[in-house]
């Protein structure tokens, strides 16, 4: 009896992992042009950099399709209200324009927890309002790039979840008010962790119970989780809790997207190179193609330029050898994938 295998039993006996067709969004968070936020604007080559066009070349090859790119609202924006700085404006527009003419996505990431220079928004220093104006202006730069998508910003947290919530509805308006289609992702409070979105701790009010109001009129917009899977989540430690982790903690935010009626995508996630968050990794990515009708994608924390030996950097080594995550998500990534959807 002849056996023939399909690519993905192929893939199970090869790589121990059996992928489905990839979801629309697969990428990867590139870091290092947001570093040196204790020092503004800081000296460019030093304090931060911009990764280059030419190195999203190595992700692409590999089958990724969107890069989140970091930065900072206080360098881009110098003072609230204020016009942007011409000189960071044109380093962030010389990465977007570069990468999406090689045919790859960009998510654009204030890297800023929700606070301009570590004042929260919604506090008088910072009014929402500043905010809305932000998000006025950036998208007025990019609205006519349909390979750009806006994320509001990265991992709000310290603040009520009803201030973020109405912070983030007030962007949403102000970035279609100015005609822009572009997706827009939505994070949650607390450091919209997947597996806290029901959680009443320090910030108050659960994400569960606010989120869900923030309303884009284009139907446009997913909600973006993260979610790491050592002890406490919070991506710094090499070891994962187990082999099953992964499923565990994304399991009830799917729940809540499909009984809401949501989608989502999954902005960072990441593992040491071990077996067990190998297979934490594996579940993780097994669940959300698996649930594909409410999750669209993921991102991979991290790469770019700066990282060194990093335990969770995907950014190949001086000889180029990938990274042994690398070989965990091939799987999951197909360089000759339908294209995402617009």
């Amino acid at each position: 009896m002849r056996l023939l295998l399909t690519t993905c039993l192929l893939a199970a006996f090869t790589q121990g992992a059996c992928a489905a067709d990839p979801l629309a969004w697969r990428g990867i968070s590139l870091s290092s042009a947001e570093w040196g936020e204790k020092n503004f604007p800081g000296l460019y080559g030093k304090d931060f950099v911009y990764p280059t066009v030419a190195s999203t070349a190595y992700y692409q090859a590999k089958g990724m399709n969107l890069m989140r790119i970091a930065f900072r609202w206080e360098r881009l924006q110098p003072s609230l209200n204020g016009e942007f700085d011409a000189a960071e404006l044109a380093r962030l527009r010389d990465f977007v324009d570069g990468t999406t003419a090689r045919g790859l996505h960009v998510l654009l990431d204030p890297h800023n927890y929700a606070a301009y220079k570590e004042v929260h928004v919604g506090k008088p220093e910072v009014p929402i309002a500043a905010f809305a104006d932000f998000w006025r202006r950036l998208a007025l730069q990019f609205k006519d790039n349909p390979k750009v998508q806006f994320g509001l910003v990265n991992e709000p947290r310290n603040m009520p979840t009803e201030t973020w919530g109405q912070a983030a509805q007030a962007a949403v308006n102000a970035i279609r008010k100015t005609g822009a289609t572009n997706l827009i992702t939505l994070p949650g409070n607390g450091y919209t962790g997947a597996w806290s979105w029901f959680e009443k701790t320090w910030y108050g009010t659960p994400n569960a119970e606010v989120m869900g109001r923030v309303n884009d009129p284009l139907d446009r917009m997913v909600f973006e989780v993260h979610q790491y899977f050592d002890k406490d989540g919070s991506g710094t430690n090499a070891e994962c809790v187990g082999p099953d982790i992964g499923v565990e903690r994304l399991k009830r935010f799917t729940a809540w997207l499909k009984a809401n009626k949501r989608r989502a995508i999954l902005g960072e996630l990441g593992g040491g190179a071990n077996a067990v968050c190998e297979q934490a990794v594996t579940g993780a990515l097994q669940h959300l193609q698996a649930n594909a009708d409410v999750w669209d994608g993921w991102l991979w924390w991290a790469g770019g330029p700066t990282w060194g030996d990093y335990f969770l950097s995907l950014e190949p080594g001086a000889d180029g050898k990938d990274k042994p995550q690398m070989r965990w998500l091939a799987p999951f990534l197909s360089p000759t994938a339908p294209p995402a959807r617009p």
